[in-house]
């Protein structure tokens, strides 16, 4: 691998990190005081709670943003146990929205028609409107488009990787799938943001350079790497708030375990559904 391939990578994965950061941080301040009030209000019941999880991750485009504000809830006493639970369980759900929105957007339209006027206008109204909920919409415009150029560098990188190092190749089965695991955990830890690791995934099945299986399993273990921050976050934190981190460390572990179990059945069930006419199987 070259070093345009390793620029690439680099500059790709930073551009959609920074994108991501000003989108939730954007998104976090034109809200003001509305994810808490939602969390209060909107947690009584565990449907209710598993869908204002799902429903702001999918919204701010962070799970760890929502699974820290959690926690952080538990920690001052305003959310319980068991409803920051739900909240976090509805969390891991809604980040699957970053993954459908960079294969069905991101790779699908093109990038510098949709990216650079984001950016442009999103940053004009930044500059309209300082040090307001406006201002800071904006920011997030312009982080979305950060986002897909961040994706396109990466599917570009990715394709003139795949052209040298035939990575599909290498024999090893669940060894192979377990170590691509490793990697998405590994991306998810240090960025702390499994939407970068699954963007990555993403981005190299797009480009050729590893198939549907080893793809799959770099997402199961960018799943796994969100615990990384919540762990991080209970560190001098009440009881009541390490379970709930504990309590997210043994769910990812447990649905991460049975899905690394399962790949390989599951993904001949999706080639049995391609197969039928049901979905684009990918590289």
């Amino acid at each position: 691998m070259g070093i345009e391939s390793i620029t690439g990578l680099i500059g790709g994965l930073g551009l959609f990190l920074v994108g991501m950061w000003l989108m939730t941080e954007g998104l976090k301040v034109a809200a003001g005081p509305s994810l808490k009030m939602l969390l209060e209000r909107w947690t009584n019941t565990r449907a209710k709670g598993l869908a204002t999880g799902f429903a702001l991750t999918a919204l701010v485009q962070s799970s760890s943003a929502v699974t820290v504000a959690a926690i952080g809830f538990v920690n001052a006493g305003v959310l319980t146990l068991g409803q920051a639970v739900w909240v976090i369980f509805g969390s891991n759900v809604g980040t699957t929205m970053t993954g459908w929105i960079v294969a069905t957007v991101g790779f699908n339209v093109n990038i510098e028609f949709l990216a650079l006027p984001l950016i442009g206008l999103g940053m004009g109204i930044r500059l309209v409107f300082p040090g307001t909920a406006k201002g800071a919409l904006g920011e997030a415009l312009a982080g979305f488009g950060l986002f897909f150029l961040g994706v396109s560098v990466l599917k570009e990188t990715f394709e003139g990787i795949a052209a040298v190092i035939p990575v599909e190749t290498i024999s090893g089965g669940y060894f192979r799938d377990f170590l691509f695991v490793l990697a998405g955990f590994a991306i998810t830890a240090l960025a702390q943001s499994s939407s970068a690791s699954i963007a990555v995934a993403l981005s190299a099945v797009s480009g050729g350079l590893i198939g549907l299986e080893t793809g799959a399993a770099m997402v199961i273990g960018a799943n796994l790497g969100t615990t990384v921050t919540g762990m991080l976050a209970v560190l001098n934190a009440t009881s009541n708030a390490k379970r709930v981190a504990a309590s997210h460390v043994v769910f990812n572990l447990m649905t991460g375990a049975l899905a690394f179990l399962i790949l390989p059945g599951f993904i001949w069930a999706i080639r049995l559904g391609v197969g039928a006419g049901f979905a684009d199987p990918g590289p």
